[in-house]
């Protein structure tokens, strides 16, 4: 009976194939299958999908120089499609990297999970080829700011800044307590924002009047992103808010592209502000920052903080430490990009934070310590946390020497 029951399938193949060619086919289609599985793990998944070796983990298993973490593993993995030639020693596996010849050598044994335990099977096959292709990508040399250019960062201060433009003045007096490198006109990425809000503010434009982000407000310059995808509505309030507080890029260029006139008569409108400010080494093109050419000085940076510092909006968004907006079913939660803003060892009163590669990290202020009111502005500092703690270098400072707080300057010559 049972045999009845299954003749029916038996006849079936082998009418259609043909039994011993069914079987070929089977084990053809098998071998298949693994291979396009194997090839798949080890060059499209990304290694978080099967285990968590850390970037340091893969730079350690790397025996070379030549290494580059920031490589996507499905990218890369389109450009180093196979090896030329492999052998195993010592628990390394030695690849010849086909195209620039580079003799890559990976050790197995230095790829760990998230948990620190070696990793195995299908997960090591795609961390040594992610390693792999990591240590096969070309070096790409950070780009230079302006500053470093110009070779800002080769002098020494009093206060060892590792900004190449610093400026603090006394707010209530005009008194320069230090300055370096001040009348430096260099890119200040998204302190720009600064003058945008106080353009908008004074507009006295209705701040409940809603705008959409559209696919001009769409970073093309530098390819930063956004949680304000296209087709996002807020309010002009909320837009200003979130740009000026977390530098909200979009949000920005919307502030600017739905200003009565347009953008080109909001960025005139920025430009004549500065000129009436009396900022001579200042320029803008646009309201976000992300363009090298807008331009100025720590000397006018000072007295833009000084202005702004007077509008209550420009103030108090400026200082926010955190903001949430809905957009359509979701809640997005949005923080300042400037942490001694929560620090309750600072007193702030209004500040902007910066950053593109041209510009370097960036950072004004107005604060108050010991008892006095501080603008300070740092341009072109070296690393991402730097700029704080240039900020906490300075303070530590008027602190140790108030009353008697001696001016430094120091600027670059030629």
């Amino acid at each position: 009976m049972a045999s009845a029951q299954i003749s029916p399938f038996r006849i079936r193949i082998r009418n259609n194939f043909g039994f011993g060619h069914t079987l070929k086919h089977i084990f053809q289609l098998a071998g298949k299958l693994a291979l396009v599985s194997t090839l798949f793990l080890a060059f499209s998944f990304p290694v978080s999908s099967l285990a968590k070796p850390n970037k340091a983990q893969a730079k350690k298993a790397v025996a070379t120089k030549h290494v580059k973490v920031s490589a996507k593993s499905k990218k890369a993995g389109k450009q180093i499609v196979a090896a030329s030639s492999r052998s195993k020693a010592n628990g390394k596996m030695v690849v010849r990297v086909r195209g620039n010849g580079q003799a890559v050598a990976v050790n197995s044994r230095l790829l760990k999970d998230a948990r620190g335990r070696p990793l195995k099977g299908k997960a090591l096959v795609a961390a040594r080829r992610r390693a792999i292709v990591l240590a096969s990508m070309p070096i790409i040399p950070p780009k230079q700011s302006f500053g470093e250019i110009a070779g800002l960062h080769s002098e020494r201060d009093e206060l060892d800044l590792k900004s190449g433009v610093a400026l603090v003045i006394d707010q209530d007096t005009n008194e320069v307590l230090f300055n370096k490198n001040a009348a430096t006109v260099l890119p200040i990425a998204s302190l720009t924002k600064l003058m945008t809000g106080v353009v908008l503010s004074e507009a006295r434009l209705p701040m409940n009047e809603p705008i959409t982000i559209t696919q001009d407000d769409v970073d093309t310059e530098k390819g930063s992103r956004s949680r304000l995808t296209v087709g996002t509505t807020l309010t002009r309030a909320e837009m200003l808010h979130l740009a000026l507080m977390s530098s909200e890029n979009r949000a920005a260029n919307a502030l600017g592209r739905t200003y009565p006139g347009g953008l080109q008569e909001f960025v005139r409108l920025m430009n004549a502000k500065a000129k009436q400010l009396g900022m001579r080494a200042t320029r803008y093109v646009e309201p976000t920052g992300l363009s090298s050419q807008n331009q100025s000085s720590a000397q006018d940076l000072a007295v833009l903080v000084n202005a702004a510092y007077k509008d209550q909006v420009v103030r108090e968004y400026s200082t926010s430490p955190g903001y949430e907006v809905a957009v359509g079913a979701r809640t997005l939660q949005y923080n300042t990009t400037n942490r001694l803003v929560k620090n309750p060892e600072w007193d702030i009163g209004l500040q902007k934070t910066g950053y593109i590669s041209e510009a370097g990290q960036c950072l004004v202020m107005q604060t108050k310590i010991a008892g006095r009111k501080l603008i300070m502005v740092f341009l072109d500092s070296a690393g991402k946390l730097s700029r704080l703690g240039d900020a906490e270098r300075v303070r530590r400072w008027v602190e140790s020497n108030t009353p008697s707080l001696p001016a430094v300057t120091l600027q670059k010559q030629g």
